[in-house]
C-alpha cells in the first residue's frame, strides 16, 4: 500500500515539479546575488517553505526591514493558507508529526493538486508522500540556483522579475477567466497609495487597502443579489 501511495504521489507530482525547479533556481540565484550565503537558501526553503514569501523575505532582510514589518508581510501575503487548511484533509494524516509537517508544507500547488483528489480516498501517506516530494523538488530548485550563482559568480538580482512575471501571467489569467475591472482598478489605487507609504509599509499598505476594497465589493455584490431575490419573491407573490 505504502508502495502504491508513493507511485502516485510521484505520478502526480512531477507537474509540480516542472514549476517548482525551475522557479526555484530563479530565487536560489536571486538570494545569492542579493548577499545571502549559499548554504542559507536550502535552510531557508527547508524552513521557510512559501515560494513568493520567500522572494520577498529577501529583499525586506537586505532592505533592513524590521521584524514586524517581515511579520505582517508574511501573514498578509499567506493569509490565504487559512482557507485551505479548512478543507484540507488534514485528518487523514494519522501521525501527530505527520500533521504538523502537513500544515507546514501546504502550498498553493500542492493545495490544488489534492483538492482535485476525492479526500476519501486519499491516504495519509499519499497526502504525507505528495507534499514531500512538491518540498524536495523545490529545496532541489532553489539549492542548485544558490550554487550556480555561488561558482559562478556573476550578477542574477534580475531574477527576482522571474515571480514578478508569474503573478502578472496569473492575474492575467484569473482577468480572463473573470474580468472584473473595478477590482484591477482598485488595486491600481491601492499599490499607488502604498507607494506613498515608503518602502518598509508599502507591501502592508497595499494589502490591507485592497483586501478592504475586495470585501467591499463583495458586499456591495451580495446586497444586490439580495435586492434581485426580493424583488423576484414580490414578483412571485404579485397578483
Amino acid at each position: 500500500m505504502a508502495s502504491k501511495d508513493l507511485k502516485d504521489a510521484l505520478k502526480d507530482t512531477w507537474v509540480v515539479g516542472a514549476g517548482y525547479i525551475p522557479l526555484g533556481l530563479a530565487f536560489g540565484m536571486f538570494a545569492v546575488s542579493m548577499g545571502i550565503p549559499w548554504w542559507w537558501v536550502p535552510i531557508i526553503s527547508v524552513f521557510l517553505y512559501a515560494g513568493s514569501m520567500q522572494f520577498v523575505a529577501v529583499e525586506l532582510i537586505v532592505g533592513g526591514a524590521g521584524f514586524a514589518s517581515i511579520a505582517l508581510t508574511t501573514l498578509f501575503v499567506n493569509f490565504r493558507h487559512v482557507f485551505y487548511g479548512i478543507s484540507f484533509p488534514l485528518r487523514n494524516m494519522k501521525s501527530r508529526l505527520a500533521r504538523l509537517y502537513g500544515i507546514h508544507a501546504l502550498t498553493d500547488e500542492t493545495y490544488a493538486l489534492l483538492a482535485t483528489r476525492d479526500p476519501q480516498k486519499l491516504s495519509g501517506r499519499r497526502i504525507f508522500y505528495t507534499e514531500v516530494i512538491d518540498h524536495l523538488y523545490w529545496i532541489a530548485g532553489t539549492t542548485a540556483g544558490a550554487l550556480i550563482v555561488h561558482w559562478a559568480n556573476f550578477d542574477a538580482t534580475f531574477m527576482s522579475f522571474a515571480l514578478t512575471a508569474l503573478f502578472i501571467v496569473l492575474a492575467m489569467d484569473a482577468y480572463r477567466a473573470n474580468p472584473r475591472p473595478l477590482i484591477v482598478i482598485g488595486a491600481a489605487i491601492a499599490g499607488g497609495i502604498g507607494m506613498l507609504a515608503g518602502k518598509d509599509l508599502m507591501l502592508i499598505v497595499s494589502l490591507i487597502l485592497f483586501t478592504v476594497i475586495v470585501l467591499l465589493r463583495a458586499l456591495k455584490t451580495d446586497d444586490a443579489a439580495t435586492g434581485e431575490d426580493v424583488r423576484d419573491e414580490r414578483m412571485d407573490v404579485g397578483p
